[in-house]
């Protein structure tokens, strides 16, 4: 039987058995048992990052399974001849979700509306800004960027789609722009939302002439990473009152205590949560009986971003 790690005996009961395979638990918080017949390792979803280092201790590695869509401070910590999968797919929903979420929110002032709440104060009344008719610009046009696509269309709104390079459309945008148009994109959308992964290419990509660029009033939403965003030529915007902001991600983070973002105005700060709800579990149990399965029949792997 091949040995298989999972990050706690709920994985192991929520993903059943596997033929060929062995599921135990390993929380990646000191050697696992039997280290030197580890042949998969799924890492935790929460707090992985200063767990990784343990991987050195399955010495007859061959695969890690992450439960996470990010990839990019797990990759160099692998050593030679090891394969990494990631979980894209299984975060689509509950990202896109958070999305809508925070565009939505953030346009009808919903913070305010919380904050006149704990005071016992009644506002007066206004008219805000709707979500409908809209121009979305959707920047990262990947599963999860068409799932933000899909929930968007119902709210009557205006989509662009902008990845790496321009493609074809689907049955939610007419085509897909390339990342070079932006900046004849960017002076025409009211709502831009990123969902780019990080990389050489994307780090720093929102920056102060990405900003400039945004029309006056407008609203950026990051559920991507927070390093993809110029953190200081945001504050600066938003300071000016030039633009709006929800940010499910930050750079730093945490983000620290006193930090200008934290009180610049017109900005809504969730603590990365984009992943984290009820519908992770049932599509990650999905992606590891498939993924597992497939290891254990010699098929081909989904999702692979580094093969062994």
């Amino acid at each position: 039987m091949t040995l298989v790690t999972l990050p706690g005996q709920d994985w192991v009961d929520a993903v059943g058995p596997v033929p060929g395979l062995e599921l135990v638990v390993w929380e990646m918080d000191g050697p696992p048992e039997r280290a030197d017949e580890v042949k998969v390792v799924v890492p935790p979803y929460m707090g992985a990052g200063p767990r990784m280092p343990a991987i050195r201790y399955a010495t007859s590695l061959e695969l890690v399974q992450l439960l996470t869509a990010g990839y990019e401070d797990v990759q160099r910590l692998l050593p030679d001849g090891v394969a990494l999968a990631n979980a894209a797919g299984v975060h689509d929903a509950s990202t896109a979700e958070l999305a809508v979420a925070l565009a939505l929110a953030s346009l009808r002032d919903l913070p305010a509306f919380h904050a006149a709440q704990q005071q016992g104060r009644w506002l007066p009344s206004a008219i805000h800004p709707a979500l409908a008719d809209k121009r979305v610009l959707i920047l990262g046009y990947g599963s999860i960027g068409r799932a933000v696509a899909a929930r968007l269309t119902p709210f009557e709104v205006q989509l662009t789609a902008v990845a790496s390079r321009a493609r074809a459309g689907d049955e939610l945008v007419r085509s897909v722009h390339g990342v070079d148009e932006l900046p004849s994109l960017l002076p025409e959308h009211d709502v831009v939302i990123v969902i780019v992964p990080l990389s050489d290419a994307t780090s720093g990509l929102v920056d102060d002439a990405f900003l400039a660029a945004m029309p006056d009033g407008a609203l950026l939403v990051n559920v991507a990473r927070g390093g993809v965003v110029d953190t200081d030529a945001l504050v600066r915007h938003l300071e000016a009152g030039r633009l709006r902001a929800a940010l499910d991600v930050t750079d730093p983070e945490p983000l620290p205590e006193g930090h200008p973002l934290w009180s610049a105005p017109g900005v809504i700060i969730s603590p990365h949560v984009g992943g984290a709800s009820t519908a992770f579990m049932p599509r990650a149990v999905r992606l590891l009986r498939e993924q597992l399965g497939a290891y254990a029949a010699g098929r081909p792997l989904r999702n692979l971003v580094r093969g062994a």
